[in-house]
């Protein structure tokens, strides 16, 4: 069987504990994501989501196992893989286009002036940042509007990998929907692989192709590995009415709110622990009963003689 895009590979994460033990955060998980899908991945706090945004990021290392991109190990950081921070991380001391021109003109050392700041307008107009408020700095930009131009300098270095960590999570929820619906159309027209850290269900479900879930730590794993079932492209305001929704929400309510816990503290053995599929899908054809027609089509009996 080929290997996923990006392959993480029996991983494991343990820190030691200040009364001299060690902690195991997650250990053995495995798990892929496959060119251009966009997956978020849901846990409750301290399962280990982050650490795992960390290591795929190259700005931590594990204790073990490995984590494979389109055949190379990770290691390091580097431009082939963008990070979208809560805290929007961005540099004070430069304008906002200046923000974005910094990171494109590491990745096209050969470009120009001119085109390297096209190139920075062009995404920033992707997230409705145009004229004056391009030459601003960060402190004079409000929250949504900072974590606009975060996405923008992200996708604009175009990252064969973008990982977003909780990007909306310190927005009110008008400016989030607006910027999740900006985050889909650029991600529609680029069809990069994204990685994306949430504790929304109603978000994750609306952004991703898979949800994985994570149980609770300590020896957390990621349990399963939820399709969603609903075309694309979605609106949030039409997506609830599609019959997959309620049944894939329960189901991520359930786990997140029951199952999680049960399955917590489970230490693994040295298999990997890779996630079960799930796949709920009210709209698919029921499959055919062979028994439904026994009264009006005669059986047919195979005869060896």
């Amino acid at each position: 069987m080929s290997k996923s895009y990006l392959s993480i590979e029996r991983l494991t994460q343990k820190f030691p504990e200040g009364n001299g033990g060690t902690l195991t955060v997650f250990e053995n998980a495995s798990f892929g994501i496959e060119k251009g899908e966009f997956v978020c991945i849901l846990g409750h706090s301290g399962c280990g989501k982050s650490t795992i945004m960390n290591i795929l990021a190259g700005l931590a290392e594990p204790t073990s196992g490995v984590v494979k991109m389109d055949g190379y190990a990770v290691s390091g950081p580097s431009l082939d893989r963008g990070v979208v921070f809560q805290n929007y991380s961005l540099l004070p001391w430069l304008s906002t286009l200046k923000n974005v021109t910094f990171g494109v003109k590491a990745r096209y050392p050969d470009w120009s002036k001119a085109k390297v700041e096209e190139h920075a307008r062009e995404y920033l107009a992707m997230v409705g940042l145009e004229g004056d408020v391009v030459h601003r700095k960060p402190s004079q930009l409000s929250g949504g509007m900072r974590q606009r131009v975060s996405i923008a300098r992200a996708f604009a270095n175009h990252p064969k990998l973008l990982l977003l960590d909780e990007p909306f999570g310190a927005l009110d929820a008008l400016t989030r929907g607006t910027i999740q619906d900006e985050l889909l159309k650029i991600w529609g027209g680029t069809e990069q692989t994204v990685f994306m850290i949430t504790h929304d269900i109603d978000e994750a479900i609306l952004l991703a192709d898979r949800i994985l879930l994570m149980t609770n730590g300590p020896f957390a794993r990621v349990a399963e590995s939820v399709e969603i079932t609903i075309p694309r492209p979605r609106n949030r305001t039409e997506i609830i009415e599609h019959a997959n929704y309620y049944p894939i929400r329960n189901h991520l309510v359930q786990f997140l709110g029951h199952r999680s816990k049960e399955l917590a503290g489970q230490q693994s053995d040295a298999a990997d622990l890779t996630p079960d599929t799930v796949r709920i899908d009210l709209t698919a054809p029921a499959p055919e009963d062979p028994k439904a027609n026994d009264e009006d089509e005669p059986v047919l009996r195979a005869v060896n003689e």
